[in-house]
């Protein structure tokens, strides 16, 4: 059953308000990324490899070839589950920050140096503060 006007225009609302309370949310629950599927395909096979390469180290009293099966499906399964890396050149995501009128206003280039992992602690601590009014 389709949602009536006024649903529409509360919902749109509800996200417009989302938007403006918490962009970063709001970013994270468009994207629309997915792993994939030769990532889980790769890791699945050297997975296999690795526990054939620990039950023949077992099999034949090699402890060293044991602990390279145990390393390769280690390895296996966290690259199963790690991050893609994203080249530099394409950026997926929104392209800009709706604001509370609706228009969307383009996102600042990214530009800025990478920092040390305390400064940029210290610029969000103080960008919270900053929004709690204190």
């Amino acid at each position: 059953m389709p949602l009536s006007e006024y649903e529409q225009r509360v919902l749109e609302q509800m996200e417009r308000q989302l938007t403006s309370d918490d962009p970063r949310l709001a970013n994270t629950l468009t994207q629309r990324g997915h792993r994939p599927f030769g990532r889980y395909v790769i890791a699945g096979v050297g997975a296999s490899v690795g526990l054939l390469l620990l039950v023949l180290g077992a099999a034949n009293s090699l402890p060293w070839l044991g602990v390279i099966g145990f390393v390769v499906m280690f390895a296996a399964v966290a690259f199963a589950f790690a991050a893609p890396h994203r080249s530099s050149g394409h950026r997926s995501g929104p392209r800009g920050v709706v604001q509370s009128d609706g228009q969307v206003k383009p996102a600042a280039p990214a530009t800025r140096q990478k920092s040390s992992f305390m400064s940029r602690l210290e610029e969000r601590w103080e960008r919270r503060r900053g929004e709690s009014g204190r």
